[in-house]
């Protein structure tokens, strides 16, 4: 009986995971715009595994928070959740993130992805949209492959 997604499917995206991680630039500053712990301390711990303890990675839980964070220190890369607690979306912090002069790579982390979610956040400004399942070392190295063109 055959399927599909085996085992050895997994290692071996494992694999090509790893060889994707060491060609990515040296990243020392990333910033986490999350409003659940939970969901954080876990791209947090994902993003350390691919990137190592060495990379500062820091977490804003509110739109006003993550504006502070980049303007006093803008990071090499964002991770921003797509529904921020209470009122706020990615469609809606994107911009602000742009208009505080923030011009490198956002990844967004939606729990509700569709084709026609991913184009408009895609057009507001987002360098790569990924499901909020898909927090793994392998999907994460697949996702910074696609943000620094490596893949």
């Amino acid at each position: 009986m055959t399927t599909t997604g085996s085992g050895g499917d997994f290692l071996a995206k494992k694999n090509d995971s790893v060889h994707l991680s060491k060609q990515l630039p040296k990243l020392t500053n990333v910033l986490i715009i999350e409003d659940d712990t939970f969901d954080a301390d876990r791209l947090r711990a994902t993003l350390r595994v691919i990137l190592g303890y060495e990379v500062n990675v820091r977490r804003a839980s509110t739109l006003g928070s993550a504006l502070d964070s980049v303007l006093a220190n803008p990071p090499q890369l964002v991770f921003l959740d797509d529904l921020l607690k209470p009122t706020d979306t990615a469609s809606h912090t994107i911009p602000f993130l742009r208009r505080a002069k923030y011009d490198g790579p956002i990844v967004v982390v939606s729990g509700q992805v569709t084709r026609a979610r991913k184009a408009e956040l895609i057009a507001l400004g987002a360098t790569d949209v990924i499901h909020k399942d898909d927090v793994d070392s392998v999907r994460l190295a697949e996702a910074l492959a696609r943000v620094y063109n490596l893949s």
